[in-house]
């Protein structure tokens, strides 16, 4: 259990949905929360709902200049959490090169670019906390998520390697793979989505996995036992099972 009252937290992605959520969560329990995304108005609506200390701070992951400086508003923190994300279905054959690099722009690069912004203060201190948004579509390909599933795989990776270097320090790292949530991203997908959770169920999962001392966690918890299942088949087996 961590004692949250008065840390701040800074929270890129949190407009809508997911990151919306779990702004609500980590102010109920005494956090200051600095929220971010490109909409100022959904911000400030943002803003004023939450209970606790609260500001805003636009920014846009895919600029460089406007993630340094957005860092630089936002001043000294006791974590990060990156949650922004887009996606749209994407099979081989309907290969959209703009959708496919916005995928990796917003998903990873802008992950990258916000652990940038906050990593060097971190490691000079000896303190901090980052939490990435990774999927459970990262362990295996899967079919018609090309650019989504590849973006979220470079996320794991980079989690486990920031782990990797860091896990004997003051900086804690920590990495989310959720299942499906229902947002504005799913609501596109014209498949069965089981065990699909609501914005403030899976927050409370990423809380959860905050006030712990664990790297990683995988939700929700049958689903996610399937996904970490595929990942030991071979070929011959995981095609034909998790590529219809």
């Amino acid at each position: 259990m961590s004692d949250w009252q008065g840390k701040r937290y800074w929270l890129v992605g949190a407009s809508e949905g997911l990151g919306r959520a779990l702004a609500h969560q980590l102010s109920k329990v005494g956090a200051e929360v600095i929220v971010s995304a490109r909409s100022e108005d959904r911000l400030k609506d943002l803003v004023a709902e939450l209970p606790g200390k609260a500001s805003y701070v636009t920014v846009d992951v895919a600029d460089l200049g406007s993630v340094q400086a957005a860092a630089e508003q936002v001043g000294r923190i006791d974590g990060m959490v990156y949650l922004a994300g887009v996606y749209w279905p994407m099979a081989a054959g309907e290969w959209d090169q703009e959708k496919a690099d916005t995928m990796a722009t917003v998903n990873f690069l802008g992950a990258q670019r916000c652990v940038g912004a906050v990593i060097g203060d971190m490691t000079a201190r000896d303190a901090g906390h980052i939490v990435l948004t990774s999927s459970l579509t990262a362990y295996r390909g899967l079919p018609g998520s090309i650019g989504y599933t590849s973006s979220k795989a470079a996320i794991l990776s980079m989690a486990e390697c920031l782990h990797a270097d860091l896990r004997k320090t003051g900086v804690r790292v920590q990495v989310a793979n959720p299942g499906f949530i229902k947002t504005r991203l799913t609501d596109k997908n014209d498949f069965s989505m089981p065990q699909i959770m609501e914005p403030e169920e899976a927050a409370r999962e990423i809380f959860e996995l905050m006030d712990s001392a664990n790297f990683k966690k995988t939700f929700p918890r049958l689903l996610g036992s399937i996904f970490r299942l595929g990942q030991f088949l071979p070929d011959a087996l995981y095609y034909p099972i998790f590529g219809r």
